[in-house]
């Protein structure tokens, strides 16, 4: 890898319940603003990555057809949640081994298609058959980790609150109201432990991003945005029997090859976009990421150390658990609030003084895997 690579810019659209909207009429408007915030043309365009994993065939086609953007390589990824996540590594491998100069980036996803419920996962998987649904996945990790250490079921719902308090700030976020421990408990229960505060919504949305080689930045005259310092893309080390659900191994290793790529630690991160698909999730990764000691992720939370004014700032956009889950969608919308953030651009929630972000996202679940995809990626203000 030679190239250095920049996100350059950034545009979503808010997290909902679009109903009306089709895939393209979700990717478009983000689509043609990321364009515009970057200064540049269709003509200097080189690529196009478009993650998704519900859309159908030609996704991406389909969406840059709408504004003339064609010839160019348009390549449709999907690997599950981490699919936009992905689609932002593959361009930045093209632009880092100098393939390509400029390359677009778009996240997708409408959920309301499936009318509510988990989603469709694989009828071949062994666990799917037996009920082991995303959900109860989550719950059975929650289960595990309280019965390890002393967090309690207020602490999961504590996770909630901050998350619920960080998307009040974001008009992004499909939750924009606070809520308190007491209502995070007192909401009907999704699978024990969770209640339904502690769970991600599932809804709409399109997030898009820029990136562009320094060359092509200069050339451009572009805005400098920030640099990628690192990006780990690992997939789930297959093993049967016994696994530790409290320690997300993917995670674990994606982290730490990505701090090596990037040549910083988990002390010199300013704020951390992370996969809180669950409220039991963002307390394993604070201890994978090596934030906090094993055991010891609530002391972080309760102290207020991954809230505004804290040591590093986790999901300022109110994460998975406020600003929603379009699963495409998530992993492009985290760099985009990245951008924002390292950019001074995040109005009311910006994180003061931030220079270094990473963003982090799994994907999938199957038998045999502790996941099936996780997408690390570090990035420096510049």
């Amino acid at each position: 890898m030679t190239e250095e690579v920049f996100v350059v810019s950034a545009a979503m659209i808010p997290f909902g319940k679009h109903r009306t909207s089709s895939y393209v009429g979700l990717a478009v408007a983000p689509l043609v603003d990321a364009l515009r915030g970057a200064g540049i043309e269709k003509s200097d365009v080189d690529a196009v990555y478009v993650g998704h994993s519900f859309g159908g065939m030609m996704t991406g086609q389909r969406i840059c057809k709408e504004i003339g953007l064609g010839t160019v390589p348009t390549v449709n990824v999907d690997n599950a949640c981490s699919s936009g996540a992905t689609a932002i590594h593959e361009a930045w491998t093209a632009i880092s081994q100098g393939l390509v100069d400029v390359a677009v980036v778009v996240g997708v996803e409408k959920l309301t298609q499936f009318g509510g419920g988990t989603l469709p996962l694989s009828p071949e998987d062994r666990e799917v058959k037996q009920g082991i649904v995303m959900p109860a996945v989550y719950a059975m990790r929650a289960t595990r980790y309280l019965h390890e250490t002393e967090a309690t079921v207020e602490d999961l719902a504590l996770v909630s609150v901050k998350a619920r308090k960080h998307g009040a700030l974001n008009p992004f976020a499909q939750f924009r109201s606070e809520v308190t421990v007491d209502e995070v408990l007192g909401a009907r229960t999704i699978s024990d432990p969770l209640t339904l505060m502690m769970c991600c919504p599932t809804g709409d949305g399109a997030a898009v991003v820029v990136l562009a080689s320094e060359r092509a930045r200069n050339r451009l005259n572009a805005p400098k945005g920030m640099r990628v310092a690192a990006s780990i893309l690992h997939s789930g080390e297959v093993k049967e029997g016994y696994r530790d659900m409290t320690m997300p191994e993917i995670s674990q290793h994606s982290a730490r090859d990505a701090y090596e790529m990037a040549g910083v630690g988990p002390k010199d991160l300013d704020m951390i976009e992370l996969h809180d698909a669950f409220s039991i999730a963002e307390l394993v990764y604070y201890e994978a990421f090596g934030l906090a000691e094993r055991g010891h992720a609530v002391d972080l939370l309760r102290d207020g150390k991954t809230a505004f004014g804290g040591d590093v700032v986790v999901n300022p956009s109110g994460g998975l658990l406020s600003k929603g889950h379009p699963v495409g969608a998530s992993g492009v919308a985290q760099v985009a609030e990245a951008f924002w953030q390292l950019t001074d651009n995040a109005g009311a929630r910006q994180v003061d003084d931030a220079r270094w972000a990473m963003t982090h996202v799994t994907g999938g679940g199957t038998a045999g895997l502790d996941h099936g995809a996780c997408t690390i990626h570090i990035f420096e203000g510049v």
